[in-house]
């Protein structure tokens, strides 16, 4: 059995994910990786992660969808779960801003473009 922390990487863009997924791995992690809300939440029920990488904007499901239904079930609720959005903070006309990440339940919250170097420290501060 392995005592690896399992981290489920979920964002649109393919080369992102990937980026994270490497320094994730190289930091000791197990990573997946899911392209969509609905992925996501489906991974999630099969085998929860230790924490979630979840990329706010994304088709079908969005990351608060995400956040909110995972946060909101008794089975997902203590999964940490880092948003990552790349609004910027003034920008005021959609529903993507910083003060509605700051409001869901996630447990940190950065705005894109995060390095991968602040994801991971992130991470490490919610599973250790």
């Amino acid at each position: 059995m392995s005592d690896k922390k399992r981290i489920l990487v979920v964002d649109d863009e393919p080369d992102f994910a990937s980026i994270v997924q490497s320094n994730l791995r190289k930091e000791g992690f197990e990573v997946e990786v899911a392209y969509d809300g609905n992925e996501a939440i489906e991974k999630v029920k099969a085998n929860p992660p230790d924490a979630i990488v979840l990329d706010v904007m994304m088709p079908e499901k969005d990351g608060y969808e995400v956040c909110a239904e995972l946060k909101h079930d008794e089975k997902y609720q203590d999964i940490p779960i880092v948003m990552l959005t790349a609004v910027a903070d003034h920008v005021g006309s959609t529903r993507y801003s910083h003060a509605d990440g700051m409001s869901m339940e996630a447990d940190d919250y950065l705005p894109k473009p995060a390095s991968a170097e602040e994801i991971t420290k992130s991470v490490k501060a919610l599973v250790s």
